[in-house]
């Protein structure tokens, strides 16, 4: 089997690499491209080039514009990278026969209520972000029965910068810390969606009955401020010195950050559809935070 990554070099297509080489041969390209074939998501006729050249079992998408406040003054880059795209990578795929895996948000929904968005909850984008990634899962919809699309929250990977990084820069300088309180979901790991990855793509290829959209994040919930919290506690364990421990860390509600994207309040995203279309057992996010610092630390 052969299989087309693109965005490779980002935090979630990086653990693909891995996540994928059992399946087959992966085929992974970053934006720049390498022998002929282009990863860069603005060239849209590139893009169907390279699906053509390789001819891939299945194509995986981790790229995509996750800039959330720049969406908002970068309208038309952001929906060529998230809508117009992944609508050209599934017209490819459908040429080729290939089954397509991409990721998508909970910022496809308002953020209103206290409950986990199920997949048939009504979609209400807030942002830019959100209604272009919204627009490039109905592309990918329309043109290809045969994918999948996962939403998921709260990515993050030792690789790279993350929330976790920047509490603990933070807390190294600083005696006090202010944290949002309001906002609920799932830290959720680059690696745990790499690795439910290659199990669903290879359901999909066997079934062609797993094709769809599911939600996909790690179990639980927390705040960014019981995440800062879990954070520091967990570094100072570990024998850290910090400024600011997990006490230091205030309570404030989303307003008094403003931004230029609005952010959902809640985050929560219901996997039982996935865990039992594929099998999955997802732990707790903060098994995976754990283990993440374990790394960096």
């Amino acid at each position: 089997m052969k299989i087309l990554l693109f965005g490779r070099n980002g935090q979630v297509g990086w653990e693909l690499q891995r996540s994928l080489a059992p399946l087959g041969e992966v085929v992974a390209l970053d934006s720049r491209g390498e022998g002929g074939l282009t990863g860069a998501f603005t060239d849209l006729e590139g893009l169907a080039r390279t699906v053509s050249q390789v001819r891939p079992d299945a194509i995986v998408n981790a790229a995509a514009y996750t800039a959330v406040d720049k969406a908002e003054s970068e309208p038309e880059l952001a929906h060529t990278i998230n809508a117009a795209a992944p609508g050209v990578l599934a017209a490819a795929a459908r040429e080729v026969g290939a089954a397509l895996v991409h990721y998508s948000t909970d910022y496809v929904f308002d953020g209103s209520g206290d409950r986990p968005w199920r997949e048939d909850d009504p979609t209400r984008p807030l942002s830019v972000y959100g209604r272009t990634k919204l627009e490039g899962e109905e592309r990918i919809a329309q043109a290809l029965p045969r994918h999948l699309i996962f939403r998921t929250s709260w990515v993050y990977a030792a690789r790279g910068g993350n929330f976790a990084k920047t509490m603990l820069r933070l807390a190294r300088e600083r005696t006090e810390l202010n944290v949002i309180d309001d906002q609920h979901g799932a830290p959720t790991g680059a690696d745990l969606l790499a690795d439910a990855t290659a199990h669903a793509l290879r359901a999909l290829l066997a079934d062609a009955g797993k094709a769809g959209i599911y939600h996909l994040a790690a179990a639980g919930e927390t705040t960014w401020n019981g995440y800062a919290r879990f954070v520091l506690d967990q570094a100072r364990q570990s024998g850290q010195a910090l400024a600011a421990g997990p006490d230091q860390v205030r309570a404030v509600p989303t307003s008094a950050f403003p931004t230029p994207a609005r952010r959902p309040h809640n985050s929560r995203l219901d996997t039982a559809r996935a865990r039992a279309a594929f099998g999955l057992s997802l732990p707790a996010w903060n098994h995976g935070v754990a283990r993440m610092l374990q790394e960096i630390l």
